[in-house]
């Protein structure tokens, strides 16, 4: 090969490795709970600029091992930008996490790791914007990664959640309807320069993207599609509880204890798709941590083997059943997905969860990992109480960066027809 169309061909795979998108990278069976916190609570990873927050996991090696993490600031499609990390970091990021912890009086032995914004090494984030956060190893090796966002306050979001014009689909979609009004910002060419992020329950999985606002009045921005702003309105999830990990409790049947650690089996779920629609109190997918007999929840709560049991005799098996919330990032990774028992009829799966109140669902996807909301095991019902999250991003000419200038918020409890 020519040395010019070598030298070009290197030059081209540096550029598009550059710009290739973050994606969020599971964390291995030894790593878990991984959660952002906000006063302390799990949260959806959104956060004003400025404000403080932590990001937690357990490792159930329990040897103290080494983690380091690392600050990618990403575009509006999650692309890395090319400014430099000393204009959005104050401080410095890759360096070791030191606030660590051991476990305390359980059978599950592990390390407890908390890593806060600010911290003594990034004493500030000082952009807006689409963040990614890795955790890596000794070795320097990514091990996990979150996306997080930070967002400043110039524009003032409102919005209502209304039932599907369209009558095929009335009773089984949300739709979003809001409007954007800048507080101190005079947009320019608002329909290229404005962007939005939908998100149901904060699962970037099921994130609508990419529409352009219906009108303009002057600095304001109207949003009242009805397909492009649509989500499935889905079910309520499900849930248990063993904050007291020895006794039975709320969906809890049975405990055992037959290996090292404690087992929890749940009473069988059945599919809910064709059934009437049943309030069930829920937090929108999110999950506590809790031991009743511990004063410390971070290393004195332990983990049970949770024994999951879903009927659905009409399920079709050329796709993949996985249990998913926010426990887990709703993730679709093989740790989650369901097995068939012939013998029994029902699909079944063991998962590791540390104790408390855990909100769940059964996702339906295909083996490239497409989530079909329209076949839903537990169906869609527009009555469903959903939590929505709408985020503006906004870029000038002359930025370098997608700022992202505000934040609203809706809930489906006051859905309007």
């Amino acid at each position: 090969m020519p040395k010019f169309l070598y030298t070009s061909f290197i030059f081209l795979f540096i550029f598009t490795f550059a710009k290739a998108q973050e994606k969020e990278i599971v964390p291995p069976y030894n790593i878990k709970t991984v959660s952002f916190v906000q006063n302390g609570n799990n949260v959806v990873p959104i956060f004003e600029l400025g404000s403080t927050f932590t990001f937690q996991f357990d490792d159930l090696f329990g040897n103290e091992a080494n983690y380091y993490f690392e600050v990618i600031h990403c575009d509006y499609n999650w692309k890395p930008t090319e400014i430099p990390k000393t204009d959005f970091i104050y401080g410095q990021d890759n360096q070791r996490i030191t606030d660590y912890s051991n476990s305390f009086n359980t059978l599950q032995i592990y390390s407890h790791y908390n890593l806060s914004f600010p911290n003594q090494f990034t004493t500030q984030l000082r952009l807006s914007g689409n963040y990614m956060l890795r955790i890596l190893n000794e070795d320097k090796e990514v091990i996990l990664s979150r996306k997080f966002i930070l967002y400043e306050n110039h524009s003032t979001v409102t919005a209502q959640v209304k039932r599907s014009r369209n009558l095929s689909n009335i009773d089984f979609k949300q739709n979003l309807d809001f409007a954007i009004l800048s507080n101190d910002i005079v947009f320019q060419t608002p329909l290229q320069n404005v962007k939005v992020l939908l998100l149901q329950n904060g699962n970037f999985n099921t994130a609508i993207k990419n529409v352009v606002p219906q009108y303009t009045i002057g600095n304001q921005l109207i949003y009242k599609y009805d397909q492009e702003t649509q989500f499935w309105a889905g079910n309520e999830f499900l849930y248990f509880e063993n904050k007291d990990i020895r006794a039975a409790n709320n969906f809890v049947a049975k405990i055992g204890s037959n290996n090292d650690i404690y087992n929890a089996y749940l009473y069988t779920n059945a599919a809910r798709g064709n059934q009437i629609y049943t309030l069930y109190e829920d937090v929108n997918g999110n999950f506590v941590v809790k031991n009743i007999n511990g004063s410390n929840n971070d290393i004195e709560a332990d983990y049970a083997w949770v024994y999951f049991t879903l009927s659905a005799p009409a399920f079709r098996l050329n796709k993949d059943i996985y249990i998913t919330g926010m426990f887990n990032n709703y993730s679709l990774s093989p740790e989650y997905k369901m097995e068939y028992n012939t013998d029994k009829g029902v699909f079944e799966k063991a998962i590791m969860i540390k104790q408390g109140f855990t909100n769940f669902q059964y996702t339906v996807a295909d083996k490239k990992g497409v989530i079909d909301n329209e076949n839903a095991i537990d169906g869609n019902f527009y009555q469903t109480e959903n939590e929505y999250t709408i985020l503006v991003y906004y870029k000038e000419a002359t930025d370098r960066y997608q700022r992202v200038i505000g934040k609203g918020n809706a809930n489906s409890i006051n859905i309007v027809n």
